[in-house]
């Protein structure tokens, strides 16, 4: 009998380190467990805990980290918590040792985590710690500096599960189609013949033929990843994608994309420039058709298998056709919500376009890169419009000489300065927020 795969006693890396907060508490969702990151000062790495008080149940998503004790403080009664859980203060209480005697029937659910490859990894598994410390992490190979290699990174919640994502980017042929104009050509579309070369409860292993040496490997739970090499000598090129179970309909991306090729190219390009530009009109392209694409097939599942709702005669569907028989094999083709008490009946579909493609929900919010430049172009605008009408009312009440001399100057320069607020505002600014994907426009 082949057991069932347990996805809460497995690594997974919740966002990236460098757009975590360590001033205040993240508040994240991972297989329908809330959690709460936050930093202790005491502490060089972050904490993971349940984003629960066991007091009465408040979100410690919703508290903040004490000036003085360094503490994670629940913002409804003031208890504060230690990087071990353990309740180290109660305001309210009459005699201290209340707290001390207690301190065990008092602590926070803490999850084993870890800092590595950039990453804030999570165990969501509490009472698995030894298991979690035997278990090593689900890393790529690529990501190392010690190979010459450097890398960019970048997070966003999907509008569909995570077997759904790792299916969309287990299949290269779609790129040409879904992604024209970004990062591949329609007029390009051509056979891509799959060749598995390896496949287990542990990992799936496929080969591309062609030009390019390219290896796809599915590790579970959650590492999907493309290695290319052989394009010039010795460069090498990778898509690191982690596809992280969130809800039902709902997922995270991940992802980092290491390289050991143009270096300065990659230190001189700002990180919110590319999530702006690349990373997240990748993930439009076909964010509306997988949301729709999960729907159906769920319909359709209620009376027939995938293996006939879909139609996949080609080697290019190989390793779709692979993953999916992983999933049913060792998931029984269904992720664990009924473990934390969510009923996945039926999704339902959201046809509210500016819901689905919402950049600032999704990501802007989560990355640093975004969320900081996004706050210093609002800041930069509010000062352009300043200056314009400033100098307006100064020039108006100039003496006619100096008006004539220097005012024409001083108009002209606050007139370009309005040309700058008005392309950051509304062109620059709305990339932060929303921007609609229509496959019909891509020329």
């Amino acid at each position: 009998m082949i057991s069932q795969f347990n996805f809460f006693q497995q690594w997974y890396p919740l966002s990236p380190v460098e757009d975590l907060d360590p001033q205040r508490p993240t508040k994240i969702m991972l297989l329908g467990l809330n959690l709460v990151i936050w930093k202790p000062k005491s502490s060089p790495t972050y904490q993971v805990f349940l984003d629960q008080c066991p007091h009465r149940l408040a979100p410690l998503s919703e508290g903040r980290i004490d000036e003085k004790s360094g503490y994670l403080m629940c913002s409804y009664h003031g208890w504060e918590f230690d990087k071990t859980g353990i309740c180290q203060r109660i305001p309210q209480a009459e005699n201290p040792d209340l707290v001390t005697k207690n301190q065990a029937n008092f602590a926070c659910t803490v999850f084993p985590c870890r800092e590595q490859n950039d990453l804030l990894w999570v165990w969501p598994d509490a009472n698995s710690q030894e298991l979690a410390e035997k278990t090593p992490l689900s890393l790529s190979p690529n990501i190392d500096k010690s190979k010459g290699f450097v890398w960019s990174s970048y997070v966003r919640d999907m509008a569909y599960d995570s077997q759904t994502l790792v299916e969309n980017v287990a299949d290269p042929s779609h790129v040409p189609f879904a992604h024209h104009g970004i990062q591949g050509n329609r007029n390009l579309g051509k056979p891509i013949p799959l060749k598995i070369v390896e496949s287990s409860s542990t990992i799936i292993k496929v080969e591309i033929d062609g030009d390019r040496s390219t290896i796809i490997t599915f590790e579970p739970p959650c590492r999907l990843e493309y290695s290319i090499s052989n394009i010039e000598q010795d460069k090498q090129i990778g898509l690191v994608v982690y596809c992280l179970p969130v809800s039902p309909g709902k997922s995270r991306i991940v992802a980092q994309f290491p390289r050991n090729f143009a270096k300065i190219i990659h230190s001189l390009t700002p990180r919110w420039w590319t999530h702006l530009m690349i990373r997240n009109p990748v993930l439009e392209g076909d964010m509306i058709l997988l949301n729709q694409q999960e729907y159906v097939l769920q319909q359709r599942q209620a009376h027939e298998s995938w293996k006939t709702a879909y139609k996949m005669p080609t080697d290019a569907d190989r390793m779709v056709i692979e993953f999916r028989r992983w999933f049913d094999m060792y998931c029984q083709g269904k992720l664990p919500w009924d473990k934390v008490g969510i009923n996945n009946t039926s999704l339902t579909l959201n046809n509210n376009r500016r819901e689905v493609l919402d950049r600032y929900q999704q990501h802007t919010q989560h990355c640093i890169s975004c969320r900081n430049t996004l706050k210093q172009i609002q800041r930069l605008q509010f000062f352009l419009l300043t200056y314009f009408v400033l100098t307006v009312l100064i020039v108006v009440v100039m003496p006619d000489e100096l008006r004539k001399n220097l005012g024409l100057f001083l108009v002209g320069f606050a007139i370009l300065g309005l040309g700058v607020y008005s392309w950051l505002k509304w062109w620059l600014e709305p990339q932060f927020y929303f921007i609609d994907y229509v496959h019909a426009d891509k020329k």
